[in-house]
């Protein structure tokens, strides 16, 4: 009978859509499942830091005006467990922070080539990396795994340069108002300068002359 032969032919064709989308929602997962299979496969390594150094001048400026983003958290040395869903979170506020926030010079904002603040939609790179800290901070990353640090850019710029450093189980990531990307420290262009201590965020220590190398990747046939 037509009426029957028809609504046959509608529920397949319902059926195949159906199919259509679960294969392309598959797909999607899948896609973002391998770029962070593939960063947390990466070999884990860390900076070697040095002695204790003086503390840059903004964030002594900074904690002055601010003393409850400076104390040390209750949680300041849990490690952090890098899992595909903190790598996604990481991304996430990092893309927030660099779209939200419109670089802008201490000068032009405040008349003063150096100041340290929360911003809300103008600021320099110390700033941006602020508010970063503190939403993984609000997000439950413990202040440990977030360091502030300085780092110099390669010439012919070489000028100075603020970045956050994140901490995890699988070694030390790097998130840069300059770039949407999220690379491990050692993947970096910079020579790193000093940075917050692990166990108190008003110490701050310099980074080793020499630093560890990763190990030479195997070549994927």
């Amino acid at each position: 009978m037509p009426g029957i032969h028809n609504a046959r032919q509608k529920l397949a064709r319902q059926r195949l859509a159906t199919l259509a989308a679960a294969a392309g929602l598959a797909a999607a997962c899948l896609s973002m499942v391998q770029p962070a299979h593939a960063f947390l496969v990466r070999p884990t390594l860390f900076a070697a830091v040095g002695a204790v150094t003086k503390a840059p001048s903004g964030w002594q400026q900074f904690c002055a005006e601010n003393a409850e983003e400076c104390r040390p958290g209750a949680d300041q040395a849990r490690d952090v467990v890098l899992t595909p869903e903190l790598l996604q979170q990481l991304y996430e506020i990092n893309k927030y922070v660099n779209d939200r926030v419109t670089w802008t010079s201490d000068d032009v904002l405040y008349g003063k080539t150096e100041r340290w603040t929360l911003p809300l939609d103008r600021g320099d790179c110390e700033d941006m990396v602020l508010l970063k800290r503190k939403m993984l901070a609000k997000a439950g990353w413990p202040q440990g795994s977030l360091l502030i640090t300085t780092v110099e850019e390669p010439t012919p710029a070489r000028g100075r340069h603020a970045v956050l450093t994140v901490r995890s189980d699988r070694g030390e990531m790097i998130l840069d108002n300059q770039t949407p990307e999220i690379l491990f420290w050692y993947e970096t262009k910079y020579r790193y300068l000093s940075r917050q201590s692990a166990g108190d965020p008003n110490v701050w220590v310099s980074f080793g002359a020499g630093q560890p190398k990763p190990p030479a990747l195997p070549v994927e046939r």
